[in-house]
């Protein structure tokens, strides 16, 4: 069996951790606004075009995006990685994309991690069936949670899905007792507000198992660039960057309800 990995990035510091290295897979079902992988959304490998200059020349040069990969060549690749792992409490954590939309080689690489005695990690977006998650929990040291914001129809609007199932499937999670790591993207004049902030600590209070904290991510718009080699119409501007006024206060109420924040991955 192949799955499609887009990167696999060493030195890791944000997903989970200690140093850890991160497997981007591809292929996700939400299409966020705000998306800062927008090579990740297709599930195919696929060709890009990149411009180089040099002065007033320009050349093109053809990337691929997206290959094919065995259980045991990214189980090589981590075991390069080893020594920092161990040295750092660190591990793997599976990102995308969505690494649910590939649940199948994902739950035989969490398998191949735990058994080579790694710490494992998934970041997701937690739209997917109950019983995918069911599955991999027995492999997974963390869930790094992504939690966008909680009007469905907004979520709906701004993603391209409702949250039911997000939020059902969260606190199936916590009904088992696994590790959260809850993510929340702050970006302005979407989801920055005081009714959905007020609505995320309600909800996640709810739980039955506490998560072990929250990060508050900040939008910023580096991924402008990628828009345009891949010809997608970017819709987001510099002005969706909250203040960091914004992000202290909200860090000071998530605090303030009783969860460790951090800003920032």
């Amino acid at each position: 069996m192949r799955g499609i990995v887009f990167d696999i990035k060493r030195f890791a510091v944000h997903d989970g951790p200690g140093i850890r290295t991160t497997v981007f897979m591809k292929g996700c079902p939400l299409k966020c606004v705000w998306c800062h992988n927008p090579e990740s959304l297709d599930p195919q490998p696929c060709i890009l075009e990149r411009i180089s200059r040099i002065g007033d020349l320009s050349f093109a040069e053809q990337e691929s995006v997206g290959q094919p990969k065995t259980v045991q060549e990214v189980m090589d690749a981590l075991e390069k990685e080893r020594v920092f792992m161990d040295e750092s409490g660190g591990g793997v954590t599976f990102s995308g994309g969505e690494p649910l939309l590939q649940h199948e080689i994902l739950f035989d690489l969490l398998k191949a991690s735990k058994k080579a005695g790694m710490h494992t990690a998934v970041d997701t977006c937690g739209f997917a069936a109950p019983s995918v998650l069911r599955k991999i929990i027995p492999y997974t040291d963390l869930f790094l949670y992504d939690l966008k914001m909680m009007d469905t129809e907004k979520h709906r609007y701004y993603t391209g899905v409702p949250n039911e199932v997000i939020l059902e499937n969260l606190k199936k999670l916590s009904s088992q007792n696994c590790k959260i790591r809850i993510r929340i993207p702050v970006i302005h004049d979407i989801n920055d507000n005081q009714e959905n902030t007020n609505e995320t600590i309600r909800f996640l209070q709810s739980l039955i198992n506490p998560v072990e904290g929250i990060d508050l991510l900040p939008f910023h718009n580096t991924a402008s660039g990628k828009y345009k080699r891949f010809e997608i119409n970017y819709t987001m501007d510099e002005n969706k960057k909250p203040d960091n006024s914004v992000m202290n206060k909200l860090k000071e109420q998530f605090e303030d309800a009783g969860f460790q924040v951090k800003i920032g991955g």
